[in-house]
Formats: C-alpha cells, sequence, structure tokens
C-alpha cells in the first residue's frame, strides 16, 4: 500500500561539491531503497524525501536539491504538474544559482509511458525505469547534473520514437520550433542533430574535430535559440520539426 507521508532528511547539510538530491514516490520503500543507494555514494546526498507533488513542492522551497528523482503516478499531484511548477519557480529564480539550476529525471515502471512523455515536455531531463540497475540511476543523477548529455538516449528515444506522430501534430508551438530551428547556423544545425542523436558533448567535439569548449558554446547557443531547457528537450523539438524520424 503507498504511503504518502513527508519525510523530510535529516542528513547534514551536504558539502557545496555534492549533488543534492530529492526523491519523491509515494512508496516509502522505493524512497527507502533509493536513498540508501544514493547516500552509499560520496559525491550524491539525499536532502529531500517526499510522498506527493504538493510535498515535494513544499520541501523544495525549505531546501534546495540539485536533481529530483520524481515518481509520476502519484496522489494529490502527480509528477507531471510538480515538474512544471517545479520549474516555473527555477525560472524565476536568479541565473546561475542552484535553485535556478534543478533538473528532474521522471520515475516510471513502464519504458512506453506517455506520462513520460508528459513530464519531459514539462520540462523533466529524462527518465528513468524503476527496476533500472543501481549503477545506471547513480549515472542518470550525475549525468543531468552535469547536463552534457541526454538521460538513458536509447530508452528516451525509444519513447520518442513510439510517440512521434503525435509529437508532429502539434500545432503553434510546433511551427515556432520549426521557424527557430531554422535560424541555427550550419555548425549549430550540426551539433543540434547529433545531439538529437544522443551524443554527449566529448563525443560531438571528436566527431566534428573541434574542442570541448566550442561545443559547450553552440550548445549554448542552441538552448537559447530554440529556448530549451536542455538537451532532452532539444531531442524533443528535433522529433516534433521532424529532423529525427523513428528508427533513424
Amino acid at each position: 500500500m503507498s504511503d504518502s507521508r513527508m519525510e523530510m532528511v535529516t542528513t547534514p547539510v551536504a558539502a557545496p561539491d555534492v549533488i543534492r538530491v530529492a526523491l519523491v514516490d509515494d512508496q516509502r520503500l522505493v524512497r527507502s531503497g533509493f536513498g540508501m543507494l544514493i547516500n552509499s555514494q560520496p559525491d550524491l546526498q539525499v536532502v529531500v524525501e517526499a510522498g506527493n507533488g504538493i510535498e515535494a513542492i513544499q520541501s523544495l522551497n525549505a531546501t534546495v536539491a540539485d536533481v529530483v528523482l520524481m515518481d509520476v503516478r502519484m496522489p494529490g499531484m502527480d509528477g507531471i504538474e510538480a515538474t512544471a511548477r517545479l520549474l516555473e519557480q527555477a525560472a524565476a529564480a536568479p541565473t546561475g544559482s542552484r535553485r535556478a539550476d534543478i533538473k528532474i529525471v521522471v520515475l516510471t515502471t513502464f519504458d512506453l509511458d506517455e506520462y513520460a512523455l508528459a513530464a519531459i515536455q514539462a520540462g523533466a531531463s529524462g527518465f528513468l525505469l524503476k527496476d533500472a540497475p543501481p549503477e545506471e540511476l547513480l549515472n542518470a543523477i550525475r549525468t543531468v547534473h552535469r547536463g552534457d548529455a541526454v538521460v538513458a538516449p536509447s530508452t528516451t528515444r525509444r519513447l520518442l520514437d513510439h510517440v512521434a506522430p503525435l509529437l508532429r501534430t502539434q500545432g503553434p508551438e510546433q511551427a515556432q520550433h520549426s521557424a527557430a530551428v531554422e535560424r541555427l547556423t550550419a555548425r549549430e544545425r550540426e551539433v543540434f542533430e547529433l545531439i538529437a542523436q544522443g551524443q554527449s558533448n566529448p563525443e560531438i567535439a571528436a566527431g566534428l574535430f573541434l574542442s570541448e569548449a566550442t561545443v559547450k558554446t553552440h550548445v549554448g547557443h542552441i538552448l537559447a535559440k530554440l529556448n530549451a531547457r536542455d538537451r532532452v528537450q532539444i531531442v524533443v523539438i528535433a522529433y516534433e520539426t521532424g529532423v529525427v524520424t523513428p528508427g533513424a
């Protein structure tokens, strides 16, 4: 049975270089298992636990986290709405602050779950299956915090392939995205397409014979021109605009 009572973690304040993690899931057993795994790592620390979206927002208003692991199906307020609200708050925070840079990873039990797609469209940085291997969960936290790669690109790609027709039938927003893609320079377009294939900055730099710093600059310009929060949003836009097609 689900237990949605909020549990604030009372661990010591995390060191500045430690990635602060929030766990949001209505099952206490899931939170406990993930919490033990995450806290076993020297560079990770759970600072918040919550049983639904409302509790997550309340807790994260009081305690800053870098990465949120967010269940999508919860009572009270689900993970989709909670993701949208948390990222609205992040957008209003001072640029460069930890609150502004919060990243959300959606947790789901189905790899073709349209709830996961809705959360990604709301601004989540990707999704993970709850039964993913421990090392994949830990790597995902570090990956989204670092910001230079798409979480579980094969899984994200499978989801987007599945819902591609839905993405292509959207209206005004798709037109805006198409216009924005047209404004990319030739080099930015190359980098955009490689990001959409799931490549990281080092992989793009090696493939295009550029420095990682140059690639990072291009990525920044692409994010700004597309008004995208992160690389997963870039991938979604690539599907929406037909730059990437299912199975390509």
